[in-house]
């Protein structure tokens, strides 16, 4: 994919080559900012870089403008039909716009938006989809969803830049993997130049979202489609932020916390390797560096097979070897495996 033109959102660059920018959406009430500041506060902890928050009422501008003024991270407002609440997040201090243009109502309206947007210097995204397709392409025969649906984005898009203006980011999620990917691979040849926010909406709870959004998300990425990009889990959001970090860090995109690696235990195994993969895994949570680090089962074949890791331990009959690159440094009792290896782990990451 060719290089997309840069949209600055806040502090945060999406496209022209930045990193892919990970986001989340709040799911606390906009008319409670204190709510809304500690799950921000939560997000950026675990790697959050733009959060989105619903303006679904006049009501609820004041809170949003005093979220805006004292947020880490920048903040989207993500408006549905009521292009008035647009114009009103706009100066109460948003980064940036999430509206559907097909929902927003005339065009009268969404040229409002689109000035205000530009008189402020914030970008807006463009988010499409089925349940709100203008008439004319829904009833269109012989087309795919996903081509109507990115005719639609086409359509915004001209128009936008028909109105001189150029900060757009695009998205046109579905929660169907492939019918995702495929209308994001026609976006990305319809719009090269456009930055893409990818997602796979609606994914599910923790765990079908989570392979639902690894599996679309990965494919995308791996193919250099996609800018900025918001795993949609029915749960916790710091577990959005989480698994948005295992994509990219998996795909060898990005990388902000260590990489475990763990065999799945066999007959080998003496030790209570579950346990202690876990003990690593949450006491790894508080460390931001890209270090790969190895739990394996046995000492057979562990060093060996994880002999590119930064260091690790396999375990034996009641003991285990610590090692660095494939090099067994020194054995230790079983109780003591774990500190012992974030001892080695201190030396590397002071």
């Amino acid at each position: 994919m060719e290089t997309t033109r840069r949209v600055q959102v806040g502090s945060v660059a999406v496209g022209g080559g930045a990193p892919v920018a990970v986001q989340s959406m709040l799911s606390c009430p906009t008319d409670d900012p204190e709510a809304c500041l500690a799950q921000i506060e939560a997000l950026h902890a675990v790697g959050c870089e733009i959060v989105r928050l619903a303006i679904p009422r006049a009501d609820v501008l004041d809170g949003f403008g005093e979220v805006c003024a004292r947020s880490p991270l920048p903040v989207v407002a993500d408006i549905h039909f009521d292009y008035r609440l647009a114009l009103g997040a706009i100066e109460r201090g948003a980064a940036k716009l999430r509206i559907n243009p097909g929902n927003i109502g005339s065009e009268k309206k969404v040229d409002a938006v689109i000035e205000a947007a530009g008189a402020a210097g914030i970008p807006i995204r463009i988010g499409v989809n089925a349940g709100s397709l203008e008439l004319h392409l829904r009833e269109k025969e012989g087309w795919t969803l996903s081509e109507k649906l990115v005719e639609s984005a086409r359509l915004a898009v001209a128009h936008f830049e028909q109105r001189g203006f150029r900060d757009i980011v695009v998205s046109a999620k579905a929660h169907d993997v492939v019918q995702t990917v495929e209308t994001y691979r026609l976006l990305s040849a319809e719009l090269p130049e456009v930055p893409l926010h990818i997602g796979i909406t609606e994914a599910g709870t923790i765990r079908q979202g989570t392979v639902k959004s690894a599996v679309g998300l990965g494919i995308l990425l791996s193919e250099g489609i996609g800018d900025t990009m918001r795993v949609s889990l029915t749960g916790d959001v710091t577990e959005e932020v989480r698994v948005a970090w295992e994509i990219l860090a998996s795909l060898g995109l990005r990388r902000r916390s260590p990489e475990l690696i763990s065999c799945p235990t066999c007959g080998r195994t003496q030790i209570d390797l579950v346990g202690l993969a876990n003990e690593v895994q949450s006491r790894l949570e508080t460390i931001q560096s890209p270090l790969k680090v190895a739990v394996m089962g046995c000492v057979v074949n562990g060093p060996g097979e994880a002999r590119d890791a930064d260091v690790g331990v396999a375990g034996g009959d009641g003991e285990g070897a610590v090692f660095a690159h494939g090099k067994v440094l020194r054995r230790v009792p079983e109780d003591e495996i774990v500190d012992a290896l974030f001892e080695e782990i201190g030396r590397l990451v002071p």
